[in-house]
């Protein structure tokens, strides 16, 4: 890489950094291309994204950005993933990490805080927005639902009351 592109591609992953809600750090050496294309898009389906980068230049990225704290977590062959969903790359990483034992969650970072590896794993086991947002709906549909029943349901209660009436009239 020359000057230019390392310094496009820092101010990048400074951007990304600075617009993202948490981020993973993970290494991922003896992972074969397959495995990584596999992860990739997993990722990419869950609306996460995968980089690969420079220890020197990530860390120089992660200055002045609210996640900052996993700059100690860069040694060695890592691998960031992250996601504007707070849940959707922790929840890939661990799903992919238990599939296949190369890809080692180090840690990570949800905004200012700092994630160990149990806090990613827990992370990883909340449901995500778009799984909370449907469980908000259900539960605001719900009531609306039950009035309409108790609404109809006094009419259905006299609508009986007369029929009994007439069959006994008629009887």
């Amino acid at each position: 890489m020359e000057k230019a592109e390392k310094r496009e591609f820092v101010g990048t992953l400074h951007t990304v950094f600075n617009d993202t809600s948490v981020v993973v750090v993970a290494h991922y050496a003896g992972l074969t291309v397959a495995d990584m294309q596999k992860l990739r898009s997993q990722m990419r389906q869950a609306g996460a994204t995968v980089k690969v980068a420079k220890n020197r230049l990530a860390k120089i990225a992660l200055e002045g950005t609210d996640v900052a704290s996993i700059g100690s977590l860069l040694k060695g062959p890592t691998l960031l993933a992250y996601s504007s969903d707070p849940v959707a790359a922790a929840k890939v990483a661990v799903d992919f990490a238990k599939t296949n034992d190369k890809l080692v969650i180090l840690g990570g970072a949800m905004g200012k805080t700092a994630l160990n590896v149990d806090g990613v794993k827990a992370l990883a086991t909340m449901p995500s927005l778009d799984e909370l947002r449907a469980k908000l709906v259900g539960l605001i549909q719900a009531p609306a639902t039950k009035l309409a029943q108790l609404s109809t349901a006094p009419a259905a209660k006299l609508a009986r009351v007369f029929g009994a009436y007439a069959k006994r009239d008629a009887a």
